[in-house]
């Protein structure tokens, strides 16, 4: 497996060796060895799966006190991927990364806690499956909205689909920053 870091410290595109004839393909998604050296954490607590389509934007989500690291990929279709730096600390703070995710390139992002996370859907529907390093808590849950123009992420699709909840949250400049990620 391939692991580089982004523009966002902490933030690491994976690209696994795929193994490919007639038949189909194989990749090892997961070796807790190699993410190990690479500085990725080997506990993960929670697997989930989502399908959306066309133009479904999710986010950009985050967790408070119970941070999530995740590790994203896509299973089918493909999507814009993105990390949002929240870390009160960090030189990179409110600066985001965003990649294509898809079916064809087989990449997974890690986005480690202290980050928020979206992605919209480019193709017709995505299954998109991420792992977590804590536990959903809904009560924990925080957001910024995903189209804060000081932010400035480059959505690639303009007709797209939010939920209500994604479209109330606030820009990063208007969000108190107790209620941002503790991490």
């Amino acid at each position: 497996m391939d692991v580089k870091e982004t523009s966002l410290p902490g933030v690491r595109l994976l690209s696994p060796r795929v193994h490919g004839d007639s038949r189909g393909f194989f990749m090892e998604t997961f070796h807790a060895k190699t993410f190990e050296r690479h500085g990725i954490p080997q506990l993960f607590v929670q697997d989930n799966h989502s399908r959306s389509g066309r133009g479904v934007t999710r986010g950009l989500h985050f967790q408070r006190r119970h941070g999530q690291g995740k590790l994203v990929r896509v299973a089918t279709g493909a999507v814009f991927d993105v990390a949002v730096d929240l870390r009160k600390e960090s030189p990179t703070f409110g600066r985001w990364f965003g990649t294509v995710l898809s079916e064809e390139n087989h990449l997974m992002m890690y986005i480690p806690e202290g980050f928020a996370h979206g992605f919209q859907v480019i193709s017709d529907h995505a299954d998109f499956l991420y792992k977590c390093t804590d536990f959903y808590d809904p009560e924990d849950e925080g957001g910024i909205l995903w189209n804060d123009p000081e932010i400035g992420i480059e959505w690639p699709l303009s007709d797209i689909v939010v939920s209500s909840k994604d479209g109330r949250y606030r820009p990063l400049s208007q969000t108190p920053r107790d209620q941002l990620p503790i991490r």
